[in-house]
């Protein structure tokens, strides 16, 4: 493709950039904000999930001349109209819509927005035809218009805070000065007595003043519940081009307020941190009579005080790391600032600098008098909510404000006096634990080589004798201690033979001093070993539960095909690297597979389902699951639910319901969903996709089951008509319809689990019999919550609260989960499939995934938790794609998982077992010849299954376009029963051990794992990386070589950029798409209604109960599995925002 040139912007203009609300999809966004700021534009960017609203708010407060968005998720009519609606009706129609979502926006749908008046939405082919530089030139020569050139009246509406008419006379002051001069002077009049005080922070870039401003401005909406505040932040500009990247917005929650207004300035010159304008927005922001301003500047070097200009009070803003107590005698704002905070507070040597800075700070200020502890210099951890550090911070920047300025902002805010303290969640004691495994099973593999050149060298001698001798093996005795000297030593051979022999004989028990007595075992006990695999059937325990299997199944030309095939090494060396490295399935370190045979009675197939509302999507598993003996379901929530909010008739959020995954928002949904499916059968097991609100979603199912159970006892003890009088009664009571199924019910289903729809059990049964069929419940469910919340933060997206509280509620969880012997249940799927999907190869997926698993196990650990109570509670989820490390991807990752647990950590065997469940890569599914797909998912599966997958998901052909249909979905699941029931290869369950190349690849990806695992513990563990964006950025970079090499053909992918049809291969068109109906959308509106009237008492009452459990530090999903029966994922998501804090988003 030819360059483009870079098209110059004639005015400076400004452009919003964001992904639409509950997508986490924002590597594209990412990508174009770059081109468009180097364009030269000013970027405001807002990052992923953001609302209508608050892009509106966004656009209108910092004058933009156009908002760019990316839209992934569905819904994207309603967003876009809804959007162009709101910015018309608040006066802003001039702001101009651009949008793109790849495939998901249908060329129908692109024409419809276009006459909508959406300035331009993007489709994959304007990409391939215009390329990226090609689209952003579009974009901005569509945008470039003067803003600030026409003022009014603007004036008057300032004291109402009117953000159209504030934004205008700051962009007036910036662009045409000449037009703003008669209105500035206007507001310079009205200013004159104006006490409203102004709040300058500065500091060094890096040091987290975005996150710092954004705790102080919520604590501030939470003291004076009716006061506003009006925020500046300036940002340098690039002086090669003039384009800026606005970036204080992205890490703010707190400034969706209507009692905030924000601008964001660009520098607009170089090496200076404020923008020469800042002085007439401050008067501005004056003018509409904020009751408190912040300024704060861009990152400033060690003589840079120019904040103090603009300012009342002024904060300086640092972290510990300035190196040499003697750097901070360089640093002029410590003779200046009224306060100083050193943010970052959990950094190694932060007591030292507070110490260093306050005795700078008395030194440069002289005061000698004044205890240290009362010295305006505080430690911050601004990143960790309700962080005490900045509790006292905002306390004493009040308290210095009211005395500057004798404004009328008494605090009266709660606070103690104790440091700034990180809650850490790995201790620091162990933050090398990666380090360590990588050097435990380095050790294991040199231990392992030791032995083996023991065992030739045994087996050097044990032929010898043999050959002297001129026997055959079975004469030269093997027993525990050895060789049998008086066996092999007699009067029969002459003394030259008995003396040789003796000889021998004491090398061998010399050198066999050094063998390990288990590896002597091995090799005594192989040829048992080997018979057991010959004999007809082969019999094992699992949990005290005998097992009796067929070793063998017997093909059309009537052959015995061996189930598990064992290698004919004779030499003990080779034998004893075999057991030691690969062994046979079940057996440790479970490089082939975790159980001696595969399940019989049950494929690794997963039926995957979800879309519209929870009855279509019950139809869809009994659909696919009919038939089948063991019922494997996998959900897919949609974006709503997957952000833990509720359906509503928002524009924006209406949309989204019931799209791309079912909508479940509370305990009836889940009920209906997987009604008819006995959710306590051993057959049955239950996968959930959802991360954020993962334990909410959790106790809906459980609670479900539970409820089934109950059913399950009222129909035993024929008390049908007792409970329904007592339901009937309950709802004449509230006065409102009883919940119900919608539609029929499909085939298949019996109706368990809508007896109780509306109640819950223990409205109806005695306490006692309800208590204990929970009790038995949850020891029989069966499934996986993915509930993965490293992975969400380092690819996905999909976190809702912070970090630090999205691990302690999965630390909860699992607590609970050992409390009550919930042993058939994973309390998580640590997923390498999203980290894959965004980008990752599979060395790197594989790398992050088994840390993130290490760093639960570590956190867990550090709770007090058992590791064999929790460590059979873990799971994994990866993808399966073409490339040559996935044909080994699972058996590397059991390899790694078992010798760290066994050998590290001392687990038990059943701890030891890494199980996963595969998904065909959803990253290799083209748009164009989507028949092709199919081909690639074939490859993909048969990876999987080879390498001995616990369960299986195939992607089917046509994800790349739509939502799968049910013709698509078949084809898909056909694909795995070929394989598993047609093919004759899988008959065997090995079939990959013993390939040089298989091994060759095992040891090459394992030893690049753990060289992984080293760099991040060079980063500070896992959370350590996480801090600076490693995962992300190796993501992205391995993500832009694949897509590089796949544009330029160097990567041939055959109907995309090498054998085209005679068409060109183009982007097909769905001629179905999948999208929930308007009844589906308005009945989940009503049902969450009906909710919300009929529990508004006892919700209020059980969701402060929750929040005490989070603040008490007791098991918050104790307390969860109560309010879920009630409350809808919307309210419990809420609550827990204002006692765990919200997730703070990335640049």
């Amino acid at each position: 493709m030819q360059n483009i040139s870079v098209y110059q912007p004639k005015n400076k203009v400004r452009i919003v950039t964001a992904a639409s609300l509950f997508d986490g999809h924002d590597a594209s966004i990412n990508i174009m904000r770059r081109i468009i700021q180097a364009t030269g534009v000013e970027v405001i960017h807002l990052g992923h999930d953001r609302s209508v609203e608050e892009v509106v708010n966004t656009a209108i407060q910092e004058d933009a001349n156009a908002i760019a968005l990316t839209s992934y998720q569905g819904g994207h009519n309603e967003y876009f109209k809804y959007m162009f609606d709101l910015l018309k009706e608040r006066g802003a129609n001039h702001i101009k819509i651009f949008g793109g979502g790849g495939g998901v926006i249908l060329p129908s749908e692109i024409k419809e927005l276009h006459d909508y008046g959406i300035e331009r939405i993007y489709s994959p082919d304007d990409g391939r035809s215009l390329g990226l530089q090609g689209m952003i030139n579009d974009l901005v020569e569509k945008s470039d218009f003067p803003i600030g050139n026409l003022l009014t009246n603007e004036v008057s509406l300032l004291e109402k805070k009117e953000a159209g008419a504030i934004a205008r006379v700051i962009s007036a002051a910036e662009n045409f000065p000449n037009i703003a001069k008669d209105t500035l002077q206007q507001i310079h009049e009205k200013n004159k007595n104006s006490k409203i005080p102004v709040l300058g922070i500065t500091g060094t870039g890096g040091a987290g003043k975005s996150s710092l401003v954004d705790e102080l401005v919520r604590r501030f909406l939470i003291d004076f519940p009716k006061k506003t505040i009006g925020l500046i932040s300036v940002d340098p500009s690039k002086r090669k081009t003039g384009g800026a990247l606005l970036g204080d917005r992205i890490r703010m929650n707190a400034i969706n307020s209507n009692r905030v207004y924000m601008r964001s300035l660009a520098t607009r010159q170089s090496n200076l941190a404020l923008s020469k304008y800042v002085s007439e927005a401050i008067q501005v922001l004056k003018a509409s009579e904020f009751d408190l301003i912040i300024l704060e500047t861009s990152g400033i070097g060690q003589s840079d005080t120019e904040i103090l200009e603009h300012s009342d009070v002024s904060l300086y803003v640092m972290t510990p790391e300035f190196g040499a107590a003697t750097q901070l005698e360089k640093i002029d704002m410590l003779d200046f600032a009224d306060l100083v905070a050193i943010n970052k507070f959990d950094k190694r040597g932060s007591l030292d600098a507070l110490r260093d800075v306050k005795k700078q700070y008395m030194r440069n200020n002289n005061l000698w008098d004044i205890p240290q502890n009362q010295l305006p210099v505080y430690g911050t951890i601004a990143s960790q909510f309700n962080d005490p550090g900045m509790n006292l911070l905002y306390k004493s920047i009040m308290d210095k404000l009211v005395n500057k300025t004798a404004s009328d902002l008494k605090s009266t805010y709660k606070i103690s006096e104790e440091l700034s303290e990180k809650i850490f969640v790995i201790p620091p004691s162990r933050v090398r634990y990666l380090s360590e495994i990588s050097e435990n099973n380095r050790n294991y593999d040199a231990k392992v080589l030791e032995q083996v050149e023991i065992a030739q060298k045994l087996y050097g001698i044990y032929k010898t004798i043999t050959s002297i001798l001129n026997v055959n093996d079975s004469f030269v005795h093997l027993e525990k201690n050895g060789l049998n000297e008086k066996v092999l030593i007699s009067d029969s051979h002459s003394k030259t033979t008995n003396d040789l022999l003796e000889l021998l004989i004491k090398e061998f028990d010399r050198i066999k001093m050094d063998f390990d007595p288990h590896n002597w075992g091995i090799i005594l006990g192989w040829n048992d070993k080997v018979k057991r695999y010959k004999e007809p059937l082969y019999s094992f325990k699992v949990r005290a539960k005998e097992i009796n299997i067929e070793t063998h199944t017997e093909s059309l030309s009537h052959l015995q095909i061996p189930k598990v095939a064992l290698p004919k090494y004779k030499a003990w060396g080779d034998l004893l690297k075999w057991v030691l490295q690969e062994n046979v399935p079940g057996e440790f370190p479970y490089t082939a597979g975790l159980y001696p045979f595969k399940r019989t009675e049950e494929d690794p197939t997963r039926m995957f389902a979800g879309e519209g509302g929870p009855e279509r999507t019950n139809r869809r598993f009994h659909y696919v699951s009919l038939g089948m003996p063991a019922k494997r379901l996998s959900t897919a929530f949609d974006s709503v639910t997957l952000y833990g909010s509720d359906p509503d008739k928002r524009p924006d959020i209406y949309g989204k319901i019931g799209n791309a995954g079912v909508s479940i928002c509370c305990l009836d949904d889940a009920k209906k969903l997987y009604s008819g499916f006995d959710l306590s059968n051993t057959m049955t097991s239950v996968s959930m996709t959802i991360n954020g609100p993962a334990p909410m979603l959790l106790g809906f199912f459980m609670n479900a089951a539970i409820d089934q159970n109950c059913e399950k006892y009222i129909k035993e003890n024929d008390l049908e008509n007792e409970v329904d009088n007592k339901i009937s009664k309950i709802y004449e009571e509230k006065g409102i319809e009883k919940p119900k199924y919608q539609g029929e019910i499909p085939e298949g289903n019996d109706g368990l689990g809508l007896m109780l729809l509306g109640v819950t059990g223990d409205q109806v049964l005695p306490s006692d019999v309800y208590n204990q069929i929970k009790f038995d419940t949850l020891k029989q469910v069966r499934g996986t919550v993915q509930a993965d919340i490293l992975k969400e933060d380092q690819a996905q997206n999909t976190c809702i609260f912070s970090t630090e509280f999205a691990l302690r509620l999965m630390g909860d969880v699992q607590e609970y989960f050992i409390q009550k012997q919930v042993r058939n249940f994973y309390s998580v799927s640590i997923s390498g499939y999203h980290i894959a999907e965004a980008g990752a190869n599979p060395i790197t997926q594989l790398a992050f995934t088994l840390a993130n698993g290490f760093t639960y196990v570590e956190y867990y650990l550090s709770r007090g938790m058992d590791i064999n109570k929790f460590g059979p509670n873990l799971s994994f989820f990866f993808s399966n794609g073409i490339d040559p490390e996935y044909s080994v991807i699972g058996r590397v990752a059991r390899k790694i998982w078992s010798k760290a647990m066994k050998q590290k950590y001392g687990a038990n065997p059943r701890a030891q077992m890494l199980k996963y469940h595969i998904q065909t890569s959803g990253r290799s599914l083209h748009a164009q010849e989507i028949d092709f797909n199919d081909i690639r998912t074939t490859l993909q599966a048969l990876y999987a299954i080879n390498d001995n997958c616990n369960s299986l998901h195939t992607n089917a052909y046509d994800e790349a376009i739509t939502t799968p249909t049910e013709e698509s979905v078949r084809r898909a699941m056909a694909i795995q029963l070929i394989i598993n029931k047609e093919l004759g290869l899988t008959k065997n369950e090995n079939p990959i051990q013993g390939s040089f190349i298989i091994e060759e690849l095992t040891d090459l990806v394992e030893e690049a794992v753990l060289k992984e695992f080293d760099r991040i513990t060079e980063r500070g563990g896992v959370l350590g990386a996480m801090e600076t964006m490693y995962q992300r950025s190796m993501i992205q970079e391995e993500s832009l070589y694949y897509e590089t090499l796949k544009h330029n053909g160097d990567f041939p992918i055959i109907g995309v950029n090498t054998f085209l049809s005679s068409k060109g291969s183009p982007t097909i068109i769905p001629g179905e798409v999948i999208r929930a109906t308007e009844k589906e959308k308005k009945y989940q509106i009503k049902v969450i209604q009906n909710l919300h009237k009929s529990s508004k008492k006892d919700a209020t009452k059980l969701l402060k109960q929750l929040q005490n459990a989070a603040v008490n530090n007791e098991n918050i999903f104790e307390s969860l599995m109560e309010v879920c029966k009630i409350c809808s994922l919307g309210q419990i998501t809420s609550a827990l925002f204002e006692v765990g804090g919200q997730y703070r988003r990335n640049m």
